[in-house]
């Protein structure tokens, strides 16, 4: 009996020394929980991009992307950044990024590391950075789809009392690029009422195909019809190809030009109507050199009678754009539209100036 007392005291102190020596190694509970997370959120979060600066600022946060000389980094304490890559004298992404070149070669599965004006690509040998073209670009600008990118607009005066007016101008713009080519179309016009009796009503549908080649330039067709009653014009319309340049891309200068041939016809409501053969030609400019995501711009269309050398056609467009909220835009916009074969009884110079609100996309 003493030994079978004996031998169940010794097993329920081994019990209690085994249970007092877990318990003093064990974490408490909440503890371990707090650690734990602690632990998978260190995991989890991404390591930062550096951005160190020429001033010998340092900036972390993720690079979005390297376009027309600027880094684009998203950071937590500045939300979006835009600095100049002449400001930068390092950079380095934690994750690989898609670099596309000048020469149109892509580079894929690399971080983008920048030392000294040049880009350092695995083991081989640095790069001039004027090489890099865009970080991160676009699928159209692979060679995957188009980008679609338009504008609707429209601008209303409504007047009642000693006078009843009413006019509404419109213009409609979308285009569809692609790296091998683009589609564009416009659509614009206004129609004008005072005291219930029409004084203006016209019209412009244009739409072009362009295909671009090596380089800067493109071949292109464009259509083009407008109206307008009261210049007398009821249809003028033409079709034929044309050559264009894209001289500047940089978004505080974008400058192109075109010029081409074209069969031109015009039906007038009361005057002679004429077909004769053309030279055509447009230039567009834009700039955001005022800052604020503005843009000043500049359209003109031309069209020159080959048969009679004096009469030509030259429309302007001037205006200046700027940002409002969620996607809408207003612009301040003047046309001049001069016809120097205009008919008997119309003024050569026709003025417009328009206030639009119209949404971008």
């Amino acid at each position: 009996m003493n030994f079978r007392y004996a031998h169940v005291l010794l097993v329920l102190m081994s019990l209690f020394v085994a249970t007092a020596g877990a318990s003093a190694e064990e974490t408490p509970p909440t503890e371990a929980a707090a650690l734990n997370e602690a632990a998978l959120l260190a995991e989890a979060a991404p390591a930062p991009d550096e951005v160190a600066l020429t001033n010998g600022s340092r900036i972390l946060g993720t690079v979005t992307t390297v376009r027309d000389g600027v880094v684009t980094v998203e950071t937590d304490f500045a939300g979006t950044l835009e600095i100049p890559v002449d400001m930068v004298s390092s950079m380095q992404t934690a994750n690989p990024v898609v670099m596309q070149m000048a020469d149109e070669s892509v580079i894929e599965n690399q971080p983008l590391v920048i030392n000294n004006d040049q880009l350092v690509v695995g083991g081989a040998s640095p790069l001039p950075l004027e090489d890099l073209l865009v970080v991160n670009p676009e699928p159209w600008e692979l060679g995957y789809g188009y980008k679609w990118t338009g504008l609707a607009s429209f601008a209303f005066a409504v007047e009642r009392g000693n006078t009843k007016t009413d006019e509404l101008d419109y213009r409609l713009e979308s285009v569809w690029r692609s790296d091998d080519d683009r589609y564009t179309l416009k659509a614009f016009g206004n129609v004008d009422k005072a005291n219930d009796v029409k004084n203006a009503d016209n019209w412009v549908v244009n739409g072009k195909y362009d295909y671009f080649l090596e380089g800067p330039n493109f071949w292109g067709v464009n259509a083009y019809a407008e109206s307008d009653e009261f210049a007398d014009l009821d249809l003028r319309w033409y079709v034929g190809p044309y050559i264009g340049r894209e001289f500047y891309t940089e978004p505080v200068f974008m400058f192109e030009a075109m010029i081409g041939i074209s069969y031109v016809s015009e039906d007038f409501i009361v005057a002679e109507d004429n077909d004769y053969p053309g030279a055509n030609w447009e230039l567009h400019m834009s700039s955001d050199y005022l800052g604020g995501d503005s843009r000043l711009y500049f359209d003109q269309l031309g069209i020159l009678n080959l048969d009679e050398a004096s009469d030509v056609v030259i429309n302007n467009t001037f205006g200046l754009a700027f940002p409002l909220l969620f996607g809408l835009e207003a612009a301040a916009e003047v046309r001049l539209d001069y016809n120097s074969g205009a008919v008997a009884g119309v003024d050569k110079l026709d003025e417009r100036y328009a206030l639009r609100i119209g949404y971008t996309w």
